[in-house]
């Protein structure tokens, strides 16, 4: 008799747990330790949005000490005024900010760096644009002129934002191997007057302390996601 009514109380104890749905995360375990994936690296920066509907959220970089994350620093951020999208999905011209784990190839700027940045720190010139043209050769990458294949219209004259890249970094969205329409020039940069066209931004204090934070050595990336759902951060 003993026997049944433990195996009755377990039985109960199960249904109650199935019938209230999954246990939600703990909030208490800092986010990079709930990620599928942080990049192999000690450095991290998270950009989280509640929804993909959102156009603001949360960016923030992480150091790993020992095996536990620790927050360095933390900013109210912007993306894209399309929302976000999951990055393979990703169309050119939507507005929206592509979810997944990046690296981050390099850092930028019309501004000279900060004092005490380590990341490799590309000045920008009145030469310099972004070609975002799919039929040029230098889709989704920067170039000092030009190139005949890169039509203007579809370029970024880097020296045209003048607030948004006076410091940024290169986000490796569709950078390795870029396909043609899924988008380009995706940065993590100041901010402008509101939403982005799909990048991720931050206030102009915050961004000048992750050039001054981030270690090329030390292999940081960024993951950018949702709180829930199949963009969530914690699915990259």
């Amino acid at each position: 008799m003993r026997i049944l009514l433990t195996l009755g109380s377990v039985l109960l104890a199960v249904a109650t747990t199935v019938a209230a749905g999954p246990v939600p995360a703990d909030a208490s375990v800092p986010l990079p330790e709930r990620m599928a994936d942080t990049g192999g690296g000690s450095q991290l920066i998270t950009a989280e949005a509640a929804t993909t509907g959102a156009t603001t959220g949360r960016v923030t970089w992480w150091d790993r000490r020992g095996n536990r994350w620790v927050a360095a620093g933390s900013a109210d951020a912007r993306f894209g005024s399309g929302g976000l999208v999951r990055g393979t999905e990703r169309r050119q011209g939507t507005s929206t900010t592509p979810t997944g784990l990046y690296d981050l190839p390099y850092a930028f700027g019309i501004r000279p760096e900060p004092k005490g940045t380590r990341y490799p720190y590309r000045p920008v010139t009145d030469r310099s644009w972004w070609c975002q043209d799919n039929d040029s050769r230098a889709y989704n990458r920067w170039v000092e002129g030009l190139p005949a294949d890169c039509r203007a219209g579809e370029a970024e004259k880097l020296t045209d934002f003048g607030t948004q890249y006076a410091h940024a970094l290169v986000i490796g969205f569709n950078y390795d191997r870029p396909v043609r329409g899924r988008g380009a020039a995706i940065f993590l940069h100041v901010n402008g007057k509101g939403a982005t066209a799909g990048c991720v931004s931050v206030p102009a204090e915050a961004m000048s302390r992750i050039l001054t934070w981030a270690d090329p050595g030390r292999s940081p990336h960024i993951a950018v996601g949702t709180e829930s759902g199949r963009t969530a951060i914690t699915n990259y």
